[in-house]
């Protein structure tokens, strides 16, 4: 049984890059243990495929320094948040017992974003009840549920409730992203352009973070959105 500090989970491979990469660096250097569990394989993007997307996944995760990556290899574009689907995540939150799980945007462009973000959400409740059976290597699981669920923010601009400074980390994210040749901004491609593939959108990464860091004092920010108030023993905690 390996037990996580935190496990991301992301529709795609590279969401979980986009939305959190910042900050599951920057854990990883607090001496944090830290897994990203990709629900598809994002067999029906427009450029690469899913054989170099796995490559790609398996470079980045290498890069963030996280301890374990899977991939769920659920239908891209047509996955659903039903019994089948929410046993699987379940499985790998039963496996893991993250402390913390980050997830897709709310609401998002992609609507497999949206989708993600609520059969992670719903499967965090669910892991949590012990008369939900889940099996695995031909043994029953014991009952997790994470302590807090966070949602990373995507291609909208949403409003976060809070933001982690990820300055000393911004280089780090970026290296993860750009481990995934096959789908941003590359001149020297044949690849059709998409709407991921432009330097408008890679710049846009980096001058987000440096808003949010503009607005907390620091260079760089990551924001996320959350499903209940946050919590803090006294008012020293808040900086």
């Amino acid at each position: 049984m390996m037990k996580l500090d935190i496990l991301a989970f992301g529709a795609h491979p590279d969401d979980v890059e986009l939305g959190c990469a910042g900050t599951l660096a920057k854990e990883v250097s607090l001496g944090k243990s830290v897994g990203i569990i990709d629900l598809t394989q994002g067999e029906l993007g427009t450029r690469g495929s899913a054989e170099i997307r796995f490559q790609e996944a398996t470079n980045a995760a290498q890069i963030l320094g996280v301890t374990v990556r899977e991939n769920l290899k659920m239908r891209d574009g047509f996955f659903v948040n039903d019994e089948a689907h929410q046993l699987q995540v379940i499985e790998m939150i039963r496996k893991y017992r993250p402390e913390i799980v980050l997830c897709n945007a709310v609401d998002d462009r992609h609507i497999d974003h949206a989708k993600g973000s609520k059969l992670i959400s719903d499967s965090c409740f669910l892991a949590g009840l012990k008369k939900v059976e889940t099996m695995l290597e031909g043994n029953i699981q014991a009952a997790w549920r994470p302590k807090l669920v966070y949602h990373y923010i995507q291609w909208k601009s949403i409003e976060p409730d809070f933001v982690v400074d990820i300055t000393g980390f911004m280089d780090k994210k970026m290296e993860a992203i750009m481990a995934y040749d096959s789908q941003f901004y590359n001149p020297n491609t044949d690849e059709p352009v998409t709407p991921i593939a432009t330097k408008n959108f890679l710049e846009s990464i980096k001058y987000r973070s440096q808003d949010l860091g503009r607005l907390i004092g620091t260079d760089f920010a990551e924001g996320f959105t959350v499903e209940r108030y946050l919590a803090v023993s006294s008012l020293g905690d808040l900086i």
